[in-house]
């Protein structure tokens, strides 16, 4: 019996010492980090994301059907406009126009012949022949005529002049034969048929060089190709893309700002980018332009607003996701706290400044904030340290042991 009282007595005392150290603990003044108020330039900034698009770009297309045979480009290739960038098969726009150039030559050289009347060796032919039986036709004439004068002077008879006025005869038919002949080398339509296919061969050799150079897809701009994934061998029909070209050395950021902040953003304001994939990396810039309307965005109402960014390193791509922080307002020497110094009591904006071991509460009037600090108009002073956020709730008055972070 005397143990158990003993045991009994010590599993008191000991909760009674608990207790007390539990009581005395718990009426100890808090500890309670505190802030020094301090002065900086604070930039109140609208942080959004956004996609790259080029200043200036344009496609290439291609003209004509055909397999690629040759390409001259690759990506993030500089180009000049007019440069080429690929080559299509062309052969068979080649061997048409090799087979319009020959009718044409052909033709030609039928026009040729009609303009000089006719092939050559029967023109010699018929112009020997001609000129031969002139000749006979001059002294048949010539006879006939002596013939007639003889029969006035009773030398020659009817019978003899009769003979030679014949001849006459025959040999005007004969003159007037060849002449036809000749007349009939070069017929009216032969010159307008062979005009006619003339023109036909040279509209199919101008269809043929047209589909030779559209074998050839040229740079539309100056630029960098920004998108280009073909390959020798690829097929491509008519207007199909070849490639994305763009100028890139300034590139456009559309962002979509929350309409609650569109308010705070005007043109010109200064841009800061960075992209995850180049860590440590910005690229630096100003709003060029305001949306026109707000538009919905999932659960948003958001405005489009437009960026001009410097790129003079050509490493942010069209089509980039970017982190975008648009420098709204800044104010230098700003008095400033840290946002998680501040309480709301009663609708009131206020901190807890360490007067000694206590806290007062004092209430501020804001400023300008960024992710981190607000800016401090009124009620705080330089030197002023301010309680920030603890578990336990404190009260005007209260004892703390300060804690400087």
């Amino acid at each position: 019996m005397k143990l158990r009282y003993w045991v009994t007595l010590v599993v008191l005392a000991a909760a009674g010492v608990t207790a007390w150290r539990i009581d005395k603990w718990k009426s100890q003044p808090p500890e309670v980090p505190f802030a020094r108020v301090a002065r900086e330039t604070i930039v109140s900034a609208v942080p959004t994301n956004g996609k790259v698009e080029p200043v200036e770009s344009a496609i290439a297309h291609a003209e004509r059907s055909g397999p690629v045979q040759e390409i001259l480009i690759q990506l993030r290739q500089h180009v000049v406009k007019g440069d080429e960038l690929l080559r299509l098969d062309a052969s068979d726009a080649l061997a048409d126009r090799d087979s319009a150039e020959a009718r044409i030559a052909q033709i030609r050289t039928q026009l040729e012949v009609i303009s000089n009347g006719g092939p050559s060796a029967d023109r010699a032919r018929l112009e020997s022949d001609l000129a031969s039986t002139q000749q006979s036709l001059d002294h048949a004439h010539t006879d006939y005529r002596n013939a007639q004068r003889y029969q006035s002077e009773q030398i020659a008879t009817a019978v003899e002049v009769a003979a030679r006025k014949q001849k006459v005869d025959e040999l005007e038919v004969q003159l007037k034969g060849l002449k036809e002949q000749k007349a009939a080398l070069v017929a009216p339509t032969d010159r307008a048929s062979a005009e006619a296919r003339l023109r036909e061969a040279q509209s199919a050799q101008r269809l043929a060089e047209k589909r030779i150079s559209q074998s050839v897809v040229r740079a539309p701009i100056d630029g960098e190709v920004y998108q280009f994934d073909l390959k020798r061998g690829s097929y491509l029909n008519a207007g199909d893309t070849v490639a994305m070209i763009g100028r890139l050395d300034r590139v456009n950021v559309k962002v979509y700002v929350d309409e609650r902040d569109l308010g705070r953003v005007t043109k010109g304001m200064p841009v800061r980018i960075t992209w995850d994939a180049l860590p440590g990396r910005e690229w630096k810039g100003v709003v060029n332009k305001l949306p026109t309307e707000v538009t919905a965005l999932g659960t948003r109402q958001v405005g489009a607003v437009e960026c001009l960014i410097e790129n003079p390193k050509r490493e942010l791509l069209p089509g980039t996701n970017v982190n975008v922080e648009i420098r709204a307002e800044s104010v230098d020497n700003a008095l400033t706290v840290p946002k998680e110094a501040l309480r709301n009591e009663k609708g009131q904006e206020g901190v807890y400044v360490l007067r000694g071991d206590l806290i007062r509460w004092q209430a501020v009037k804001l400023g300008l904030d960024n992710t981190t600090r607000t800016q401090v108009t009124s009620g705080l002073t330089d030197g002023d340290s301010v309680a920030l956020l603890v578990e336990k709730p404190l009260k005007d008055g209260m004892l703390v042991v300060p804690v400087n972070p």
